[in-house]
């Protein structure tokens, strides 16, 4: 979809590149990667239409472009918000360094389960979950349990299997098949609270992919691709999503040596520790190692997997990460989201 800009360019070549690549877009940059303008099939139409053939006539110089380590799902929904199929992604020089196209999420399409835990009940968030599950509440202008899901579809993950418990059928209501968003969604029901990983004795048949866990209470900017060929690549059987969390202890800590000599002192220092985030990805046959009908949570799986000696492996976020487990939290994720800062 790129194509390198020169004087002896003529018309001719950019319907030939066109229509070799079968995008229907055209990046067109100098020596260096410099973008200088884009081209489109519909571009190309019009210029036939109008019996135009100077490239300088029919090339978009001043395109829409995204900033280098802007997240995948924020250009999506640009993308999606300005009607456009195609984002050229530069740097701060103005190089190109990569194209998101709407056309790969829609029609790549990955066979991962993506399973969403939402049968908590949410007590920590008071009479805002007195009638509502949680994953319900809005964020912003949607349910957030409908980002989690718009988040794994912009990656081509549309298979969902939704835990469900506490006014399940608002839930099962809201979503029915998934047709309306364009995944397909079938439920798991807690008759009883079972933990996040207690909950994945429920399930009938997995395919033979590694499949996703997800809490309902998770909003992430995560890159879901990136994560899955982490853990395939590592071969691990379970990844869990872990994120550094530092903490302030509220007192002088003492440093001392075998023979107890003072050898440091800190005032109040902060402690950076590793912590869950509630993402994880597990290989089809460790929901073996779950027992049936008693609450069992993930920690509890991890922990299992280690004893056997199954290969567990951590996946550091770095993104945007929030658990809307209490009330600061909610109000929070609503602020950054109303602010299009996500």
């Amino acid at each position: 979809m790129k194509m390198l800009f020169s004087n002896g360019l003529v018309f001719k070549d950019l319907v030939a590149k066109l229509d070799y690549f079968g995008t229907g877009f055209l990046a067109l940059v100098d020596g260096q990667d410099g973008l200088i303008g884009i081209l489109t099939d519909g571009d190309i139409r019009r210029a036939i239409l109008n019996d135009v053939e100077d490239i300088e006539l029919i090339l978009n110089k001043s395109p829409v472009t995204v900033p280098q380590g802007t997240p995948r799902a924020q250009i999506i929904s640009l993308l999606k918000g300005i009607q456009r199929r195609h984002m050229p992604i530069v740097d701060a020089d103005g190089k190109l360094i990569d194209l998101v196209s709407l056309d790969e999420v829609d029609f790549n399409r990955k066979p991962n389960q993506v399973i969403i835990m939402a049968g908590g009940l949410g007590t920590r968030l008071g009479d805002l979950t007195k009638d509502t599950p949680k994953p319900m509440l809005h964020v912003g202008e949607k349910p957030m349990i409908v980002r989690i899901v718009e988040s794994f579809k912009d990656y081509g993950y549309t298979n969902f299997t939704i835990s469900v418990n506490f006014e399940s059928e608002k839930i099962k209501n809201y979503f029915k098949d998934g047709a309306d968003l364009g995944v397909k969604v079938d439920y798991i029901e807690e008759t009883k609270q079972l933990g996040t990983a207690g909950a994945l004795s429920l399930m009938g048949n997995i395919n033979s992919h590694p499949c996703f866990v997800i809490n309902g209470d998770v909003l992430t900017t995560l890159n879901f691709e990136d994560l899955m060929r982490s853990h395939v690549n590592s071969s691990a059987s379970a990844t869990m999503c872990v994120r550094e969390h530092e903490t302030e202890v509220p007192f002088g800590v003492v440093n001392v040596d075998i023979n107890n000599n003072i050898v440091g002192l800190q005032e109040k220092p902060n402690v950076t520790s590793l912590v869950n985030t509630g993402i994880y990805v597990l290989n089809p046959e460790v929901l073996e190692y779950i027992p049936s009908d008693e609450y069992f949570g993930m920690p509890s799986l991890f922990e299992v997997l280690i004893g056997k000696g199954l290969p567990t492996k951590t996946y550091k976020i770095v993104d945007y990460w929030v658990d809307v487990g209490s009330v600061s939290a909610f109000e929070e994720a609503n602020k950054k989201y109303h602010s299009n800062n996500i």
